[in-house]
C-alpha cells in the first residue's frame, strides 16, 4: 500500500460499541469525538502524499448519528487540502438510519464501502449487532440516493459458510447494485475471537473471482490475504463506469 501511495486510517477512536466475532477492537465506553481528528487526518494524508485514502471507523452506536458527521468531516477535510486524492469510506450500518447514511453521501466520497462479512446464516454468530438484511438495504439505499457513488462490500472466507451460501450472498449484493468486492481469509486474531473453519486455496479465491465477475462485479479482489481496503485504489479506479 505505501508503494502504491494508498493508506488507511481508523476514525471515531480507539473503542468500539460492538462485539463482532471476528474482530480484536477493544469493546468498550468510546470517549467522546475529537474535532481535530478530521483535519488531523486530511494533514497526514498530505504529509504522506497519498494518491488514495481509505476512512474506516469503530462502531458509534452511542452517538445519534453513529459518527455519520465526523466520517463527513473527515472526507471534506481531505478533498479540501488534498483534492487530486480519492477517498474511499467504509462504514458502519448506522443502524439502518438514511439520514445519517446521507450526511456522509453528501461529502461525496469516491467510493462508499460496507461490508456484509459473512453469509446470512452466520450473521448472528460473527456480528451479532448487525444484521445481512440491513447492510443489503444501507448498500442498495446508498445507491439510490447517490447513483454516482460507486458500492462496495467485502466477505471473509473459511468461517463456515458452503460454496452455495456464497453464490447466494454474492448475488444478493449484485441484486442491491454493489459493483466493488472484496473476497478474503479469514484469520483469526487472537484466541479470543472465533475460530477459522477451514483455509481456502489461491485456486479457489480464482474460482470466487472469476464467479463474481461472471455476476456482473466490475472490480473483484480476491486472495488469502486481501482484506476490505487492499488494492482499494485499483477497484477506486473502475468507478468511472456505469453502476448497473
Amino acid at each position: 500500500c505505501w508503494a502504491r501511495g494508498t493508506a488507511t486510517f481508523m476514525i471515531g477512536g480507539s473503542r468500539c460499541t460492538r462485539r463482532c466475532g471476528f474482530c480484536d477492537v477493544t469493546t468498550a465506553r468510546p470517549d467522546a469525538l475529537d474535532p481535530g481528528e478530521p483535519d488531523r487526518v486530511a494533514r497526514a494524508v498530505s504529509e504522506l502524499g497519498l494518491r488514495f485514502a481509505v476512512i474506516t471507523c469503530v462502531a458509534r452506536d452511542d452517538l445519534e448519528d453513529g459518527g455519520a458527521a465526523q466520517m463527513a468531516a473527515t472526507i471534506r477535510a481531505i478533498l479540501a487540502r488534498c483534492p487530486g486524492t480519492g477517498v474511499e469510506v467504509l462504514i458502519s450500518d448506522y443502524k439502518g438510519d438514511e439520514a445519517a447514511l446521507g450526511v456522509v453521501l453528501d461529502a461525496s466520497p469516491q467510493v462508499l464501502s460496507h461490508n456484509i462479512e459473512t453469509v446470512e446464516r452466520l450473521q448472528r454468530r460473527v456480528r451479532p449487532a448487525a444484521g445481512y438484511r440491513r447492510s443489503l438495504s444501507v448498500l442498495r439505499r446508498a445507491g439510490e440516493l447517490r447513483p454516482g457513488i460507486p458500492t462496495k462490500s467485502g466477505l471473509m472466507l473459511g468461517l463456515g459458510e458452503r460454496d452455495e451460501e456464497i453464490e447466494v450472498t454474492l448475488r444478493d449484493l449484485r441484486g442491491v447494485g454493489v459493483t466493488l468486492l472484496t473476497l478474503g481469509q479469514y484469520l483469526r486474531p487472537s484466541a479470543d475471537q472465533l475460530p477459522g473453519d477451514r483455509y481456502l486455496s489461491p485456486q479457489e479465491f480464482d474460482s470466487w473471482e472469476q464467479r463474481a465477475l461472471a455476476l456482473g462485479f466490475r472490480g473483484v479482489i480476491a486472495g488469502p490475504l486481501v482484506r476490505s481496503s487492499y488494492h482499494a485504489d485499483e477497484a477506486g479506479e473502475k468507478t468511472t463506469e456505469p453502476r448497473a
